[in-house]
């Protein structure tokens, strides 16, 4: 067990801003020794692209001194496994990916990519449709820990319903995060499991001011501005509202002034007085997850907070709790992460599909967890010893099977910004939360009209 941890804050040492997941268990192909070699013969080249902190190389972080295996092993395994097929990676950062990956698509550049925003490629046809690979294969989409598959679905010009075109691959989600030892400070009761916001406002209000114990000022309550909307979004569902309905921009319908949106702004708002000064432009969270902390909770956290809690030995400190769901629906908040797709101008569409079903199997998915701590995807995963060694991560996945499938696609257009705007309007005090709420719902319901001409 000390060698798995040791592993483990290992790889949190490395994490970086990454968004992470994907996952399938027990998929071999029945055709394969004990070795899992494949006794098919393959030929030809199979080109992947990836985007994030990968490098080919084994490499050392200089200043942690961690060891971070390159994705050569990648390689190595699926030749292994396929013999006489060949691996070449595309490696690029976040930078620009998604023209690049268009690019990339449009010139047939590689036959598999990594697509967080695959919708907008699926329906410009560049990719392919991996139904028939499934059934031919019996691949077993329930590997995947629930939602997964859902989430990734799009639609192509052609298609009149949502359809399969992506596997997952690296997952992310959002989780409530906060500091057990102010709780104590302050004798509050930790956080439930799934708190509401009623409690966690209650909860935040009795702990901002002057801490008991240190005699320091403390805040409740601490999110990024930048999200606002989403924020409200989440709040909205847990009281039974949904972002609308729909997927193309012809078909969809938003409630943005819904009455479950309205109260869920004003709770945002309300938010606001336990909160430090300039949080709707990012400020006021520098001490959070640090020795010091003066913020008692961070709601809708990314993944990335394992790195700062595990790297300055404040693991046991912080916990987390799930953000909110829709209590009849039971998902919530936005769908993130990443799948992998077939390039519809692939001209090695068979090995292409091999290599998917391989980036679903567990030695690629403990790679990701092992060298980049990325999510995995898959159900098994909770039954890993590196999984269980990080308490956090029970939530983590759990959060990652409640996730709002499918996706909200107004965020892949205007209405986002349109939303984002009139949010920040409201909790500046420029509009009453009605107003900004009956603003943004005219100013998207007019883009959408806009899209159909």
């Amino acid at each position: 067990m000390k060698k798995i941890i040791t592993l483990i804050l290992s790889a949190i040492l490395l994490m970086t801003t990454f968004l992470t997941g994907c996952g399938s268990k027990d998929n071999n192909d029945e055709q394969v020794n004990k070795d899992g070699v494949e006794d098919k013969q393959w030929s030809g080249t199979v080109k992947v692209q990836m985007i994030g902190e990968f490098k080919m190389k084994d490499s050392t972080d200089p200043v942690s001194g961690t060891k971070t295996k390159g994705v050569h092993v990648l390689k190595e395994e699926f030749e292994r496994t396929h013999p006489g097929a060949t691996v070449e990676f595309v490696l690029m950062g976040w930078d620009s990916y998604q023209q690049k990956t268009q690019a990339m698509l449009m010139s047939g550049e590689a036959d598999v990519y990594q697509v967080p925003g695959i919708s907008n490629f699926a329906s410009q046809d560049l990719l392919e449709p991996l139904a028939s690979y499934i059934e031919k294969d019996k691949y077993d989409l329930d590997a995947y820990i629930d939602g997964q598959i859902d989430g990734w679905k799009a639609m192509s010009s052609s298609d009149e319903n949502l359809e399969i075109y992506g596997l997952p691959v690296l997952g992310d989600t959002r989780v409530i995060v906060y500091d057990k030892k102010l709780f104590d400070d302050w004798g509050v009761e930790y956080l439930s499991e799934s708190p509401s916001i009623d409690e966690i406002l209650e909860k935040a209000k009795k702990m901002t001011g002057k801490n008991p114990v240190t005699g320091e000022q403390n805040f409740g309550i601490i999110f990024r501005g930048k999200y606002a909307s989403d924020v409200a979004m989440n709040i909205s569902e847990s009281l039974g509202g949904t972002w609308g309905s729909g997927f193309l921009w012809k078909d969809m319908k938003i409630n943005f002034n819904s009455k479950e949106m309205i109260q869920a702004l004003n709770y945002t708002k309300e938010a606001l007085n336990y909160a430090p000064r300039g949080i709707l432009s990012s400020q006021g969270s520098e001490l959070f997850l640090k020795e010091n902390n003066n913020i008692a909770m961070n709601i809708r956290t990314a993944p990335g907070f394992m790195k700062a809690i595990y790297s300055t030995g404040l693991g046991d400190r912080y916990d987390a709790a799930l953000l909110f769901v829709n209590p009849d629906k039971g998902m919530g908040q936005a769908f993130s992460g990443s799948p992998c797709s077939i390039g519809k101008a692939s001209e090695n569409k068979e090995l292409a599909w091999e290599y998917l079903k391989f980036t679903g199997s567990e030695y690629y998915q403990k790679y990701l967890w092992d060298e980049y701590m990325a999510l995995p995807v898959l159900k098994s995963a909770r039954e890993w010893e590196s999984i269980k060694a990080v308490p956090q991560m029970d939530v983590m996945l759990r959060s990652m099977s409640l996730l709002w499938t499918p996706r909200y696609p107004y965020r892949s257009g205007q209405p986002r910004y349109i939303l984002a705007t009139n949010v920040e309007k409201a909790l500046l005090g420029e509009m009453s939360p009605e107003e900004a709420l009956n603003n943004a719902q005219k100013e998207a319901e007019d883009w959408l009209k806009e899209q159909c001409k």
